[in-house]
């Protein structure tokens, strides 16, 4: 057998194929199911956008409606979980707490019937419907507090905002926030849905699938960075400091977050849409304190590191806008993986249809032929 080239991070090398959704990094493009982001963030809605990655068409008016009211019907958890959920340590990341949850979820409908259209649709009506309410239920519960039910009455987006800060948001921040969502529902083979199509190549259940890459997106290289960016802004603190603050990390050989992205080499097309909403937001709201610096900041490191292709990434402007919706640093990331349920969710059906376990090879740098040394002679 022929070895291949070894590739740090299999960087460039295709691990698979789909019809999901398609990126240009030179050119700035997103395409989900080829309809470019920007026309679903102005026109579509999530739970449409989710319809269309999950089954590959834009739903019908019927269709949409009854997927809708299965999501709302779904979207209460287990008094099983939430009691579960109660003995987590109230300091735990409620990332670590979504991943258990998920992993629980498949305790109840252990089931794993992977050839049964009726099966398949309802572990993706489970997983998008009750997701949400995990994360709003850890927040109010890490605080004291029992979870808000959720309201049938509310859409996918005003219903979290309402779990979580325990009063109906007005439409503007709710449509802002779904928009959010669909801008983070899919981006073809990052990290989180590798490993999510690595677990399910074993034909493992969904919910085992989803905390598998609930786990891998955790990480301040992939879905952190968004929380890291605003610790990140609070440390420059004022505009005047953004270029000293930056020559000193340029110095340094420091991370700048929110910056850089393994496929784009120009501004990554949801991070203009975000800056977008941000200012929407602003304009309405009032504006972010930190709104300013993001923006100096963009200018310093474009007019130092544009050269070599490092522009925003989606995590730079994400957390200003949620941080308006008044969503904690520390949610920002269970956020993301809410939207992303959506697009694991898409590749795990799509894995099933030709399905092949997932056994990359190696290129081994150890030992030959070493001997055992006994443990007295060690």
């Amino acid at each position: 057998m022929t070895v291949c080239e070894y590739r740090a991070g299999l960087e460039g090398i295709p691990a698979t194929q789909s019809s999901i959704s398609f990126v240009d990094g030179q050119r700035g493009v997103l395409e989900y199911r080829g309809i470019g982001i920007e026309e679903l963030a102005a026109k579509g809605n999530f739970l449409e956008t989710a319809y269309l990655l999950i089954w590959g068409d834009l739903p019908t008016k019927e269709e949409l409606e009854l997927f809708e009211y299965e999501i709302t019907y779904h979207r209460r958890l287990k008094y099983r979980i939430r009691d579960m959920m109660k003995c987590f340590p109230e300091s735990g990341h409620p990332m670590d707490a979504l991943q258990a949850c998920a992993a629980a979820l498949g305790l109840f409908y252990s089931r794993r019937a992977l050839d049964d259209p009726t099966y398949i649709r309802e572990a993706v009506v489970r997983l998008l419907a009750k997701i949400p309410t995990m994360v709003a239920a850890f927040q109010l519960m890490r605080k004291g507090n029992d979870p808000v039910q959720p309201r049938d009455d509310l859409g996918y987006a005003a219903n979290f905002l309402y779990m979580l800060n325990e009063r109906e948001p007005d439409p503007f921040p709710a449509h802002i926030f779904d928009v959010c969502l669909m801008l983070h529902a899919e981006h073809t083979i990052n990290a989180s849905t590798f490993s999510a199509l690595v677990t399910a190549s074993t034909l493992t259940d969904p919910y085992a699938v989803v905390a598998s890459a609930v786990g891998t997106l955790a990480g301040p290289l992939h879905g952190g960075a968004n929380e890291e960016v605003i610790v990140m802004l609070e440390e420059i603190g004022t505009v005047e400091n953004v270029r000293p603050w930056l020559e000193k990390q340029l110095a340094q050989k420091g991370k700048i977050m929110g910056f850089g992205h393994r496929v784009y080499k120009v501004k990554d097309p949801r991070a203009t849409i975000l800056q977008q909403l941000a200012e929407q937001l602003f304009e309405k709201y009032g504006r972010d304190e930190y709104y300013d610096v993001a923006v100096e900041l963009e200018r310093a490191v474009e007019d130092n590191l544009g050269h070599k292709g490092i522009y925003p990434n989606v995590d730079f402007y994400s957390g200003l806008v949620y941080r308006k919706l008044g969503i904690p640093s520390d949610l920002f990331t269970p956020v993301f993986a809410i939207s992303r349920t959506a697009g694991w969710l898409a590749h795990w059906k799509e894995q099933l249809n030709e399905n092949r376990i997932f056994r990359p090879t190696q290129i081994y740098t150890g030992l030959h032929e070493a001997t055992y040394v006994p443990i007295e002679h060690r």
